[in-house]
């Protein structure tokens, strides 16, 4: 997960962010976990996606 995303948000980077960060959701959402702190690091990394995805104006 990235720490801080903010609107000066580098876009060149977003390939590998977004890979990396779809890579960590894929794996929490295969553990199955259910308690809070997995529901909220998944709500998080679903938000940092939307993120760059629309600041980068990335269709997917």
């Amino acid at each position: 997960m990235l720490d801080n995303l903010e609107s000066n948000y580098n876009c060149a980077n977003a390939g590998d962010d977004l890979h990396q960060l779809k890579q960590e959701l894929a794996d929490l959402r295969g553990r199955g976990a259910e308690d809070a702190a997995s529901q909220e690091m998944i709500n998080r990394l679903e938000n940092q996606i939307s993120f760059i995805m629309n600041k980068c104006d990335i269709n997917h």
